[in-house]
């Protein structure tokens, strides 16, 4: 680990006791200091007694912005470290801590700024990983995990019951359908584009309904549902609770009798609850995700070689049998292989309940990005219209696949379809050269909303049998700047409000028609249609070997958009939904 390699000598401060003896006429007072001094070392050691009013004017002072769940915890062993000297290099480290939310935090990082901290520990990796995937933003580095808690779902316990709790185990589409069917119970949730334990909870939802025959269609009809619900924080979505015990309360459908919660969280609630509040807690059997706490540096390059080596010593010391004592009594886990039954017993968990069971694997970031897509588009309808490449260059072999270009590209973009719910709009445009007369681009599919039905067919029907029946034009080069142009204008001049409105443009390979606008041209003429009351971003995807990623950034970001480049059309389905996310994001920031 570079300079962050452990010096030889960490630990609380002790007394070096220096009297020696001199003269054999003052052995019997040398004797005496001896033992005040030997006395009072052992005093400091034990912490009973602290040299901190000098020690702690020379400190490393460090500033560490903690997810509100920990930080109080945090704070403890901080002020644990400061009456016990804790020393790094010889200096004592004193340690500030202030609660920050997560995604706050998050978003002050990737616009490259710097919270004013030195060390960051947000409840999730999910938002290390946020910050790390931006090459613009403030560099992180995660050390390590500080403290856990796993993800479920708390109810009250006359909502517990009547879902068999304790006895009763569910899958987590099992026991999200089963409160979200039940009127009287409703389930609640922080946003997931904001609250790391909603977003590894709708991960888990999405990763099992997956396996499940229509499961895309299930698992977002369970978002659009869950969205009623949602609150804006996790702190906000334990408000949601009744207020008494009352039948108004209780009777009130504006009230959650369910909430997806951290196991910490359902604790710290039924501390403070009484008065028979307390939450009963579901983990389900198809495992509950985990909030890991990392313990990240922040702008590493950048600190001290004393604040980078105080930093990974309170790490340590965090690591503690003592800290780890500490951290339970706040509610948190710190040991894999050895569950504390006092935590579990008060968060509201039981046998059988499988409290117990090892984590899952993390989510990956593919994952996580495609679920917060789904979210994204599944709350908010879309109004979206797809241009795909169908220049000759399609039918290259795509490698180690036995299938070509475009063949994976429908596969991706049918994947993509089921996302999408009946009250979004899509629609579907393809583009070679000279395809209708002079025009390089051809409506196959009008945009409209997918549940409107014609004939004896849905949108949704026609959009899939296009996507299936897209073929390479033989013989057609890629006329990708005037189709660009002409479907921008088309999409800015049908947004529809309320929704949000976008351009997805496929290509494999740069522009090909010589008698095109130029480049400099289009991306002149597309930031003239752009409007930031009227938001239409362009998401250019740039696939395989020919395709420009530079030239798929410069034109998309004349709108605001993003331009990205893949090297495998089997991506196109997650790029798609994470480029989603990224402008639904700058929208609604702006």
């Amino acid at each position: 680990m570079g300079r962050h390699s452990l010096p030889d000598r960490y630990g609380a401060g002790t007394a070096d006791p220096r009297p020696r003896a001199r003269r054999r006429n003052l052995a019997i007072a040398t004797a005496l200091v001896l033992t005040v001094a030997g006395g009072t070392a052992v005093a400091v050691q034990s912490g009973l007694l602290s040299f901190g009013s000098s020690c702690q004017d020379d400190a490393v002072r460090l500033t560490l912005a903690a997810s509100p769940d920990v930080a109080p915890a945090l704070e403890a062993a901080a002020g644990r470290a400061r009456k016990q000297n804790l020393t790094s290099d010889g200096n004592c480290v004193a340690v500030t801590v202030s609660a920050q939310d997560s995604a706050e935090v998050t978003d002050i990082l990737s616009a490259g700024r710097k919270p004013d901290a030195q060390v960051w520990v947000p409840d999730s990796d999910v938002w290390v990983q946020r910050v790390t995937a931006d090459g613009t933003a403030t560099q992180v580095t995660p050390e390590g995990s500080v403290a856990a808690t796993p993800v479920g779902v708390a109810m009250l316990p006359a909502a517990a019951k009547s879902l068999g709790w304790p006895k009763k185990t569910y899958t987590w589409p099992e026991l999200a359908g089963a409160a979200l069917s039940d009127d009287s119970l409703g389930l609640g949730a922080a946003d997931p584009a904001r609250s790391a334990t909603g977003l590894l909870a709708l991960t888990r939802l999405s990763a099992a309904a997956d396996k499940a025959k229509g499961g895309a269609t299930q698992a977002a009809a369970m978002m659009k549902a869950l969205s009623r619900r949602v609150s804006a924080t996790d702190g906000q979505v334990l408000g949601t609770l009744p207020h008494d015990s009352s039948g108004t309360e209780r009777g009130n459908p504006r009230r959650n009798q369910a909430l997806i919660l951290s196991e910490q969280a359902a604790f710290t609630h039924n501390s403070k609850a009484g008065g028979g509040t307390d939450l009963d807690f579901f983990y389900p059997t198809d495992g509950s995700p985990t909030l890991d706490h990392p313990y990240t540096l922040v702008d590493e390059p950048e600190l001290t070689t004393d604040e980078s080596r105080a930093a990974i010593r309170f790490m340590t010391y965090l690591r503690e049998p003592a800290q780890h004592r500490l951290l339970e009594k706040y509610g948190f886990r710190t040991d894999d292989d050895s569950v504390s039954a006092s935590v579990v017993a008060a968060a509201g968990g039981r046998s059988p309940q499988p409290y117990a069971e090892p984590s899952p694997e993390p989510a990956s970031d593919t994952a996580l990005q495609e679920a917060l897509g789904t979210w994204t588009i599944t709350v908010q309808s879309a109004r979206i219209t797809t241009v795909v490449d169908a220049s000759a260059s399609m039918s290259e072999p795509v490698a180690d696949t036995g299938r070509s270009r475009m063949d994976v590209t429908r596969a991706s973009l049918l994947q993509a379809l089921a996302t999408f719910t009946p009250e979004d709009e899509i629609g579907l445009w393809e583009f070679a050269t000279r395809l209708d007369g002079d025009k390089d681009y051809r409506v196959l599919v009008p945009t409209e909303r997918l549940g409107d039905r014609k004939g004896s067919g849905t949108q949704r029907d026609r959009l899939s049998a296009a996507f299936r029946g897209l073929e390479p034009v033989p013989g057609g080069a890629t006329g990708l700047y005037d189709t660009t142009l002409a479907a921008y204008r088309a999409a800015t001049s049908s947004y529809v409000k309320g929704k949000f409105n976008a351009l997805v443009v496929l290509t494999d390979g740069v522009n090909q028609d010589p008698g095109s606008i130029s480049r400099a041209g289009l991306v002149s003429e597309l930031q003239g249609l752009s409007d930031p009351e009227r938001p239409v971003p362009l998401i250019v995807i740039a696939v395989g070997p020919e395709a420009s990623g530079k030239e798929a950034q410069e034109i998309a970001r004349a709108t605001g958009g993003s331009g990205h480049e893949v090297s495998d059309p089997a991506q196109i389905h997650s790029v798609i939904l994470q480029a989603i996310v990224a402008a639904g994001a700058r929208n609604a920031s702006g």
